[in-house]
């Protein structure tokens, strides 16, 4: 099966500063699944380094808060101090590009820690998904049309599913040298969030 993945594609992890994080162990999901934790993690994914207060700023929480989940984040490795200032001027950055893990596990700690972690990302994604979806009517331009939506079918097996699932990988991790690297951003570029979900059909089915 294939991992759920946060933050960027994979990609194939080579030539990269930070290479994508695999989580296995139970406390560190735990530590993670966090909504505020994981909205830290995206701030610095764009902004490269920010101060608590930089980060409130953006998304919403206060800077005492925010302090605390990074001080969090780092005694689990996510971040780390990217700088000598004091206080809430202290500024952190990412240790790893993004993480993934795996959403099934034998002993029963870790299949808990990885649903409870699962079910929190994709009630984020969808809940964008959705925002975006009430928003998108008053985008302007070319944004509007490359704001989209596209659903397919295919029948494949297992094996088949996990190939499908990392060619599409290596082909949305093309742009992962962006992330990593402000200065390769083009002046007119702004972050697109690719969202891909794959799922047996007959699972939407209703169960008698």
């Amino acid at each position: 099966m294939a991992p759920e993945e946060s933050l960027p594609p994979p990609g194939d992890g080579k030539g990269t500063e930070r290479p994508l994080r695999q989580l296995r162990d139970p406390r560190t999901m735990r530590a993670i699944a966090h909504p505020t934790r994981l909205a830290l993690l995206e701030a610095l994914g764009h902004h490269e380094r920010l101060t608590a207060t930089e980060a409130a700023e953006i998304i919403g929480e206060s800077p005492t808060n925010c302090a605390f989940h990074l001080r969090t984040l780092a005694k689990y490795g996510f971040v780390e101090e990217a700088g000598d200032a004091p206080g809430r001027r202290r500024p952190w950055r990412l240790r790893n590009i993004g993480f993934a893990f795996n959403g099934t596990a034998e002993d029963a700690e870790t299949a808990s820690a990885a649903e409870a972690l699962t079910r929190l990302l994709w009630d984020t994604w969808l809940g964008r998904a959705g925002v975006v979806n009430a928003r998108r009517a008053g985008f302007h331009g070319t944004w509007q049309q490359v704001t989209s939506a596209q659903q397919t079918v295919a029948y494949m097996t297992p094996d088949e599913a996990d190939q499908f699932m990392a060619d599409l990988g290596r082909l949305l991790g093309r742009y992962r040298d962006r992330l990593e690297n402000p200065a390769l951003r083009p002046p007119d570029g702004l972050p697109i969030e690719l969202l891909l979900f794959s799922y047996p059909l007959d699972a939407t089915n209703s169960e008698d």
